[in-house]
This record gives structure tokens, sequence and C-alpha cells, in this order.
């Protein structure tokens, strides 16, 4: 049984509405530009998301340098569009009942959106794999997000 009572919250401000926000998380046009960390890429043709309470979710991140292939996937459990998300993260077939969970919420701000990240199951820390995975992926949502491209 996974232990909710662990894990880590990240919390970044973004120049973006929550709308916005939204759109960066649930939209494979966007997500394929920032949702990996250095040294990865996620192509878009892997990207699907059903977002809704009990839909599921997928993608792979390819190591741009080996071609190691890391399938990602969860469900939804929650959905409250452009305020909260709540999904199992794990494989694609993982049983999402023994899965970590991940809460991501956005509130709007003066200037832009304040996005909190917290994922529970997984004892991660500042230097541990998963923590800086999940650090860098939300860098480079920062990076895109600053960009101001509208990749739709």
């Amino acid at each position: 049984m996974i232990d909710l009572t662990v894990g880590f919250t990240l919390v970044r401000e973004f120049p973006a509405t929550p709308a916005e926000m939204w759109r960066y998380w649930t939209d494979p046009a966007e997500a394929t530009h920032w949702m990996h960390p250095r040294g990865v890429t996620t192509p878009q043709e892997t990207i699907r998301f059903d977002v809704r309470p009990g839909g599921r979710y997928e993608y792979v991140m390819v190591n741009a340098e080996t071609g190691e292939r890391y399938p990602t996937g969860g469900v939804f459990r929650e959905v409250v569009p452009y305020e909260r998300m709540v999904f199992t993260w794990g494989k694609p077939d993982d049983d999402p009942d023994d899965c970590p969970l991940v809460t991501v919420t956005f509130q709007p701000t003066a200037a832009g959106t304040q996005m909190t990240f917290d994922l529970r199951g997984v004892p991660a820390k500042p230097s541990d794999d998963i923590y800086e995975g999940w650090e860098e992926a939300l860098d480079r949502l920062g990076e895109h997000v600053s960009s101001g491209k509208d990749h739709r």
C-alpha cells in the first residue's frame, strides 16, 4: 500500500491566467514543450489526456541521448477546470489505487497564477531524482509560459 503521508510540494508563480495554466497542463501541443526534465523529450504523439474524473492520461518521455523510453500515466481523480486537478502518477498500466497522487492547484494572483504542485506517495526530497525531475519540468514550464508563444 502506498504511503500518502510522504511527499513534497513545489509552489511557483507564472505570468499567465489560471485558464492558460490549465491549457499548459491539459493540451498535448503545450505539454510536449515542458512535461519532462532536461535531457528528455515528450513527443506530442505520445501524449493522451482524457481530463475528467476517471479519465486516463499517458505520455512517454524519451532520453535524448540514449533513446530510452519512460512511459508515464494514470487516472484523473478530481477535475475542477482552471482550479484543481488530482491524478495518480505511475506507469500507464499500474493499479491506480497503488500509485502516488499528484494535486495541482491554480490560484489567481495580481501577476498571473500561483501554481501548487503536491506529490504524495513518494518519499522524495531535494537532490532525489523524482524531486529534481519535477523541479526541472516545472522550470521548463516556466520558460515555456514566459516565452509568450501560443503553441495551439
